[in-house]
């Protein structure tokens, strides 16, 4: 009776949402394991904003966001190619590259990524600095079930994980919409001024699960 009373206590705070509010992830080392599950219940997308700030010293490739179906590993990914140094936007296995950006390491970083089905327009917002709109994929929505991960880039749906393409670092500020963010909203966002939180994806409520060795931490502030 006791075990049974403990397992629903834990499947019960497992399934809260919590506030991280001037909390970051930090995934400390290489591995092909090591990330986190972002849970949602949304699972039909005919537009996406993607909003973080991240944190990191690698000089190799390496993952930011990634979104998967069972149709498609990369219905939605951010991921650097540092061979090119250049930030992509992988929407529905079709990308689209951003280069010029001054991706400097062990300085926060915030990144949003827009795309809207109707046009098939991809953009990229880098410390709040516009990239050209792209033309991705268009025609049809992003539809679930949806697998969410940060800290693996997912070559299939939930799994597949390369060591050679996982983050090491801090991430914080995750948020997701199903729209297109405005400018002004985005903007606020990078500044942490007030916007209007992600409806898919809310860093101050948000659901998720460690997998393996990745920390919740307070937020590094550096002190003057």
């Amino acid at each position: 009776m006791k075990a049974l009373l403990l397992f629903v206590m834990m499947t019960a705070c497992d399934a809260l949402m919590q506030d991280l509010s001037g909390k970051m992830f930090t995934f400390p080392q290489e591995t092909n394991r090591a990330h986190v599950q972002l849970n949602t219940s949304k699972i039909n997308f005919s537009a996406v904003t993607v909003c973080h700030r991240s944190f990191t010293d690698l000089k190799r490739d390496h993952m930011l966001f990634s979104l998967s179906t069972p149709n498609s590993p990369n219905d939605f990914l951010i991921f650097w190619d540092n061979t090119n140094k250049e930030m992509e936007a992988h929407i529905k296995n079709k990308k689209s590259e951003y280069g010029g950006l001054d991706y400097k390491p062990n300085t926060w970083h915030s990144i949003c990524t827009t795309w809207d089905s109707v046009t098939g327009l991809t953009q990229l917002w880098f410390n709040g600095q516009p990239s050209v709109r792209k033309f991705t994929n268009s025609g049809s929505n992003i539809r679930g079930p949806v697998n969410i991960v940060v800290g693996q880039e997912q070559d299939s749906h939930g799994g597949g994980f390369d060591l050679k393409q996982c983050f090491i670092g801090m991430m914080s500020d995750v948020h997701m919409w199903d729209y297109v963010l405005s400018g002004c909203e985005i903007q606020n966002y990078v500044d942490e001024r007030n916007f209007t939180p992600g409806n898919v994806l809310n860093w101050r409520a948000l659901d998720y699960q460690i997998v393996d060795k990745v920390l919740s931490e307070n937020k590094v502030t550096v002190c003057y």
